[in-house]
């Protein structure tokens, strides 16, 4: 039986119950605003620049160490620049920006790292006007995507929780005690990061040098991150930038007003040109110049030997073939390869370094004698510059005839301008070269359509000079066009397909030296011509694994993944073995000596091998080998140790190799000091 409630009972029941259901519910007391709910997205952004320099330095690198505190200090200012761009509008508005932002960030995190992962060196942003050229390696760049596909998803994580969680963000307009107190923040922890940076002045390498004196950007994104390497770079591109001397070089050289007394010094008994530098001193101005001039006096010049002019009046073949190594040579794959390797001049401890623009800056070393500027494509900011010492001018200044070829996009890397300016006739694709267009293209097309170009004019010596491209990366038998094409002469290999597919490749180099050597035969003007060929840089496409497999053994990757091979060969020359260190920087002057040019040995930063001059080989991270150690700056900026006197001494010559070489290259010091 239902329950009946009399009216005026209700009535009674409302005025007096204050929980009565006529009586409206009161709102909840208001919570106090959390320090997550102000300050959530500006600690967002600096745990996301954090983790983003963990996720990198650890895949990239394989370890972390103490230097890492520097990366997440600097995420603080960082992170206040995103989080003040990120609340100036309307709640809507702001969690978009604040995707966007998220989003660059992700994606220059991961461009760094596939870059780093392709080429072993952080992406410089001078090589954005290369773009457009870049995606003709598209297949390169999805491989290394895939290959990395788990740490780009790693990088994804932040911009999934933003997504999904950014409710939880206060993303409309901060009251303004909070927008200031935010930026008081990044202020302070900016000037305490710098202040961090100061206290390590006296460490080797560290954050000071990297920040302040040098440009180097695979030590600086190991002492300060990827954001702060950037911004440097950005920074630098923008406004210049000039090395300083690290903390022991002598800034101050006193300049020989005489010879010294045991022995004259003069252009018929040494490697130099008749340059009076107290003169130029005396009437140069512009206080750079006058210091180069201070400098160079300075350098002792190398002596002539008895190697100098041993070529003179031959004609050369200079070849920088793609991605070459030990590893591509076989007795019974590679005959002829591997033949001139062990005759005429045998290097038993050549390397190549890696440099930042891979390609380019490889040809700029071992055309130039010189070390490329950091953060710009070196060859063709000297496309504009007198380059005297550059084998394609000194040869054509002697009446031979200089020609060029490269078996791809004439315009890559720029070198439809920097080619004619080294002093040749320069063909490739899209300009005079006709070879099919596949990927890679075939060396040994390129061979014999261009042979016949300066074969046939045999009265009058000739020097050419060819960039090959059939040893490019991918490595594999299904996107390498030349891989698949000799697959049948490495299936028998007890390697990986990707090591059988780089022996492959390089196979079409080896049909192109064969080809080449019967038309000098044929011709008459082989035992009158010799041949030099380098590599522009290790094999960075082939997976660090296979280069083990290879190798028989886990190659070392400071020092022994750079060792390399130089061939210097003349049909029926006796064989010289060279024993000391020698890479790219010394093939200029060597050759320059060989063939009896005219250079100065003083306005190069290499060494002509058969000279007095103490063997010096520098590696962009500024570590180096002599003949009497071998100096791992990644290890020397961690240990603590302080540098022995002979270290400091190599130190500072390795420094200034750097820095002069960038005035040379920024200020046309040679238009400025060599007559034309």
């Amino acid at each position: 039986m239902k329950a009946i409630i009399h009216p005026d009972t209700l009535s009674h029941m409302t005025e007096n119950n204050p929980l009565s259901i006529s009586s409206p519910i009161p709102d909840p007391p208001l919570k106090p605003p959390t320090l997550f709910s102000h300050y959530g997205l500006f600690i967002f952004f600096a745990v996301s620049i954090s983790y983003f320099e963990l996720v990198y330095g650890l895949w990239t690198f394989g370890n972390i160490n103490t230097d890492y505190i520097f990366a997440v200090l600097f995420s603080l200012p960082a992170a206040t620049v995103f989080f003040l761009l990120s609340v100036l509008f309307s709640k809507r508005i702001n969690k978009i920006v604040a995707v966007l932002i998220t989003l660059f960030l992700i994606l220059m995190y991961g461009g760094q790292l596939i870059y780093h992962y392709t080429f072993h060196t952080p992406f410089p942003l001078y090589s954005l006007i290369g773009a457009e050229g870049a995606l003709q390696f598209l297949d390169v760049i999805k491989s290394a995507i895939l290959k990395n596909s788990a740490a780009i998803f790693l990088f994804f994580l932040p911009i999934l929780f933003l997504l999904f969680f950014g409710k939880h963000l206060r993303l409309s307009r901060p009251k303004p005690q909070i927008f200031f107190g935010v930026l008081l923040i990044g202020v302070i922890s900016y000037i305490a990061t710098i202040l961090g940076i100061h206290a390590t002045q006296e460490k080797n390498f560290s954050q000071y040098a990297v920040y302040y004196n040098i440009a180097s950007p695979e030590l600086s994104v190991r002492e300060l991150g990827v954001l702060t390497t950037m911004r440097l770079d950005l920074m630098r591109l923008a406004f210049g930038f000039e090395e300083k001397k690290e903390k022991g070089i002598t800034s101050d050289i006193e300049i020989p007003t005489t010879p010294p007394v045991a022995e004259a010094i003069s252009s018929s008994t040494h490697n130099i040109l008749d340059i009076d530098f107290k003169e130029l001193i005396d009437q140069e101005n512009n206080p750079t110049i006058r210091d180069m001039h201070t400098y160079f006096s300075s350098i002792v010049p190398e002596k002539k030997n008895s190697r100098t002019g041993m070529f003179e009046g031959n004609n050369l073949i200079f070849i920088v073939a793609e991605s070459f190594s030990p590893y591509a040579m076989d007795p019974t794959l590679t005959p002829t390869l591997y033949a001139m390797s062990h005759e005429g001049f045998v290097f038993n401890n050549f390397y190549n370094p890696v440099w930042g623009v891979s390609t380019s800056d490889g040809e700029y070393v071992s055309d130039m004698g010189l070390l490329p500027k950091s953060g710009v494509w070196s060859m063709l900011q000297s496309a504009k510059n007198y380059l005297p010492f550059a084998l394609g001018n000194q040869f054509k200044k002697l009446g031979y005839l200089t020609k060029a070829f490269h078996n791809h996009t004439y315009t890559y890397y720029g070198r439809n301008v920097s080619m004619p300016n080294l002093g040749y006739d320069y063909k490739g694709i899209g300009n005079g070269l006709r070879v099919r267009k596949t990927w890679p293209e075939s060396d040994l097309e390129m061979i014999e359509v261009t042979a016949n170009d300066y074969i046939v004019t045999s009265t009058q010596p000739f020097h050419t000079y060819y960039m090959t491209m059939s040893g490019h990366m991918n490595y594999n038998f299904y996107g390498n066009y030349i891989s698949a094409k000799n697959k049948s002469a490495v299936e028998q290999l007890p390697y990986s397909e990707a090591s059988r597919a780089y022996i492959a490749a390089n196979l079409e180099l080896e049909f192109a030296i064969q080809s080449l050597i019967e038309k000098l035969e044929k011709a008459g003007v082989l035992d009158n011509t010799v041949i030099a060929l380098v590599n522009d840089h290790y094999p960075y496409g082939l997976p660090k694994e296979s280069i083990d497999e290879l190798a028989g053994h886990t190659v070392e990757e400071n020092f022994e993944l750079y060792k390399s091979v130089f061939i210097l060969w003349k049909k029926g020359m006796d064989i010289v073995t060279i024993d000391t260190p020698v890479s790219t920087l010394d093939i200029l002057p060597t050759i320059s000596n060989l063939f009896g040019l005219e250079y100065d040995s003083r306005l190069l930063m290499g060494r002509d091998v058969f000279s007095d001059a103490s063997p010096l080989v520098i590696f962009l991270n500024r570590s180096w080998i002599t003949d009497k150690e071998k100096y791992n700056s990644t290890i020397a900026s961690d240990d603590g140790r302080e540098d022995t006197a002979y270290e400091k001494t190599i130190n500072d010559v390795v420094a200034n190799e750097f820095t002069y070489s960038a005035k040379i290259l920024e200020n046309d010091y040679y238009g400025k000091t060599i007559p034309k």
